[in-house]
C-alpha cells in the first residue's frame, strides 16, 4: 500500500492561495523552459538565478515571493544543522543587497547527498522535478469556486478548521491527511504530466496512452509518496517500492526502456493509495494518550493530548494538544524532539514546550523551544508566542504578539489584525544547545521585517513593532541544567535602553524608600500597602492565575511523564 507523505503538505504548502500563475499550465511551460536551458543552470539542478528569472519573468512573481518558495523548498529537504548554520553565517556577513544576491546565487534547490536508509532519494535524481512538485503542492490552498458555492470552502479570512475527530471541516488543510490524499488522487495525472520528458508529450503538452515515465520522474514522486509491502513495517520511497516484488508486476516498469508505462503506473498508484498510517487521523484514533494536562474541575472542557508512535525512525511523530484550559503546562520531553506539534483550542493557559501549528487558541502564552522548521498560528485571539524558529507564519489572528528570533521574514497571510512583533526576550539554560542542534543561529534575525504575502494583507497597518516602552523581558519559571544565562544575541539597542531606564527608576525608588527614615511599624505598614496593591494588580491583569498554576499539583493529579 502507498500513502501521501506528511511533510510536503504540512511544512511545504504555504497556507495561502497560490499566485495567479502558479498553475499546472504555467508550471508545464516553466518545466519546458528550464529543460531547454540545462547549460544555464536550470536542469537537472535548479540554480537561484534561473528560478528567479522564471519566477519573475514568466510567472510574474515578486523577487521576495520567488525567494520565499526557493528557500522554503531548500529547508524542506532537511539540511543538516551545521549546513544551516553555515548558510546563516554567510547571509549575516553580507553587507548589501548585492552581496546577499551573490550569496544566494551559490545555492541550488537540490537533494542532499544520500546518507543511507530506505527513504533517501538517489543522488542522480533531477532536482528540478522535485521542485516542480513542490510548486504544484501549493495548489492545496487554491480556493475552488465550485466548492465555495457548495459551502465546502467559502473564501473567508476566518475559515473553519479541521476538527480533531479527523473529519474534514474545510479549514487547516496542512494537517489534514484526508485532504492530502484527495489532492493527490485528484491531481495525479497532472503531476505525472509535469514530470514527463518533452518527447513524451503531445503538441498540447499532454500525455498519450503510449507515454513513458522515466525512473528519475518516479524518484521525484518519492517526494510525495511512500509505502510498505504487506504491512512489513519497513517504509520504502515510491521509486524503490515500484521495483520490488510484488509491486514490480503492477507498476508498469520495463527493464528494456528503464521506464514505466504511464497508464499502468497511474492505475497502480490509484489502486494502492490509502490513508497515511503515520498521519493525524491515525494519531487521533489510535495514538498514545498523554496525561500531561490536568482536568480542571467545574468545567466541561476535556484536555486531550495524544502522540503517534515512533513506528519508523525517519518519520517525525505527531503530537496533538487540544483544549488545555486555565493552567500552566510545561514539558521538555523526548516525545517532543523532532515532532510535528499541533496546539488546538487552548484558552487562558501558559504553555511551555522546550524541545508547531497553534490554532483557535485565546488569551494564552506559548513559550516554544527552538523549532527547526516552521510555526504557523491560525485563528487565534490575544495570544503571545515566544519562540526561536526557522519560519513564522500567521493567518486570521487578532491582537497577538510575537517575540521571535528567526532567520527568515515572518509571513503575514490573510485575515490578521493588530499584530505586534517584538524581539525574542527570554532564555533557559539549554537554549543555545538546542538552537545548535536544529541549526538556528542568532544572525541573521528578521523579527522586525515581516512580509505581507496575501493581497488582502497588503495594508501595513495590520502590524506594528512593539514600542520599547511596552517591552518587558520574560522569565521562564523553571530550573534546569545548562550554560545559557542571557538572551541569545542580546536585545536591540532601543529595547535594552528601555529596560535600563526602568531599572534606574526602580533603583531611585528603592533609594527613596531607604532614605525616608521610616520607623519599623511604618515599614511594615508600607510593605503591607505595597503587597495589597501588587495583589490587586495581579488579579486585574490575570497574572495571579499564571502564578497559581505554577504550584505543583497534588500527588494524585501529578502530570504524567512522557
Amino acid at each position: 500500500r502507498l500513502w501521501v507523505r506528511t511533510e510536503p503538505f504540512l511544512v511545504g504548502a504555504l497556507p495561502a492561495p497560490p499566485p495567479a500563475r502558479l498553475t499546472p499550465h504555467y508550471l508545464r511551460k516553466a518545466a519546458a523552459y528550464a529543460r531547454a536551458r540545462a547549460d544555464q543552470g536550470c536542469f537537472p539542478r535548479l540554480r537561484w538565478p534561473c528560478w528567479r528569472h522564471i519566477a519573475c519573468g514568466k510567472l510574474q512573481l515578486s523577487r521576495e515571493i520567488a525567494w520565499l518558495y526557493f528557500e522554503l523548498f531548500r529547508g524542506l529537504l532537511g539540511p543538516a544543522p551545521p549546513l544551516r548554520l553555515r548558510w546563516a553565517e554567510a547571509e549575516a556577513a553580507c553587507a548589501s543587497a548585492e552581496e546577499l544576491e551573490r550569496e544566494r546565487s551559490k545555492v541550488r534547490a537540490q537533494t542532499p547527498p544520500k546518507a543511507g536508509g530506505a527513504r533517501t532519494v538517489p543522488k542522480g535524481e533531477p532536482r528540478l522535478t522535485r521542485f516542480l512538485l513542490f510548486l504544484y503542492v501549493q495548489q492545496l490552498h487554491k480556493v475552488s469556486l465550485r466548492r465555495s458555492l457548495l459551502g465546502d470552502e467559502w473564501p473567508s479570512p476566518r475559515t473553519k478548521s479541521p476538527s480533531l475527530t479527523g473529519k474534514s471541516a474545510g479549514g487547516n488543510k496542512n494537517w489534514n491527511d484526508q485532504e492530502h490524499l484527495a489532492f493527490v488522487q485528484s491531481h495525479l495525472l497532472d503531476m505525472l504530466e509535469l514530470l514527463l520528458e518533452p518527447e513524451q508529450l503531445s503538441a498540447s503538452s499532454h500525455c498519450s496512452h503510449s507515454s513513458l515515465v522515466s525512473y528519475e520522474a518516479v524518484c521525484a514522486l518519492s517526494f510525495l509518496l511512500e509505502g510498505t509491502i504487506s504491512n512489513s513495517g519497513t517504509v520504502w520511497p515510491l521509486h524503490e517500492l515500484a521495483l520490488r516484488q510484488p509491486c514490480h508486476g503492477h507498476s508498469g516498469y520495463s527493464k528494456v526502456s528503464r521506464a514505466f508505462s504511464l497508464p499502468k503506473l497511474e492505475s497502480w498508484l490509484r489502486s494502492s493509495l490509502t490513508t497515511n498510517p503515520l498521519g493525524m487521523t491515525v494519531c487521533l484514533k489510535a495514538g498514545k494518550k498523554l496525561a500531561w494536562a490536568q482536568q480542571v474541575e467545574g468545567t466541561t472542557r476535556r484536555a486531550k493530548i495524544a502522540c503517534s508512535a515512533r513506528v519508523v525512525p525517519q518519520v517525525s511523530p505527531m503530537v496533538i494538544m487540544s483544549q488545555v484550559y486555565r493552567q500552566t503546562l510545561a514539558k521538555s520531553s523526548d516525545t517532543l524532539v523532532g515532532a510535528h506539534i499541533r496546539i488546538h483550542r487552548c484558552n487562558e493557559s501558559f504553555i511551555y514546550l522546550l524541545s508547531v501549528t497553534i490554532e483557535k487558541c485565546r488569551n494564552s502564552t506559548f513559550v516554544l523551544g527552538p523549532v527547526e522548521t516552521s510555526v504557523h498560528v491560525q485563528s487565534c485571539d490575544n495570544i503571545k508566542v515566544i519562540v526561536v524558529c526557522h519560519r513564522l507564519s500567521l493567518s486570521s489572528t487578532t491582537g497577538c504578539t510575537f517575540h521571535t528570533l528567526t532567520p527568515t521574514q515572518p509571513l503575514i497571510l490573510s485575515g490578521n489584525q493588530a499584530v505586534s512583533f517584538a524581539p525574542f526576550h527570554t532564555h533557559y539554560p539549554m537554549l543555545e544547545d538546542h538552537m545548535a542542534q536544529v541549526g538556528l543561529a542568532t544572525l541573521p534575525n528578521y523579527w522586525d521585517s515581516p512580509m505581507l504575502v496575501c493581497r488582502d494583507s497588503g495594508d501595513t497597518s495590520v502590524f506594528r513593532l512593539l514600542p520599547p516602552s511596552d517591552f518587558y523581558t520574560f522569565v521562564i519559571p523553571f530550573e534546569m541544567e545548562g550554560d545559557t544565562t542571557e538572551t541569545p544575541g542580546g536585545l536591540p539597542r532601543e529595547y535594552q535602553e528601555a529596560l535600563s531606564q526602568r531599572e534606574r527608576k526602580v533603583q531611585v525608588w528603592q533609594r527613596t524608600v531607604k532614605e525616608a527614615g521610616l520607623t519599623r511599624d511604618q515599614r511594615k505598614q508600607f510593605q503591607a500597602l505595597v503587597e495589597d496593591k501588587f495583589y490587586e494588580w495581579l488579579v486585574q491583569t490575570g497574572n495571579r492565575q499564571q502564578l497559581d498554576s505554577l504550584v505543583p499539583p497534588a500527588m494524585g493529579s501529578k502530570q504524567a511523564a512522557g
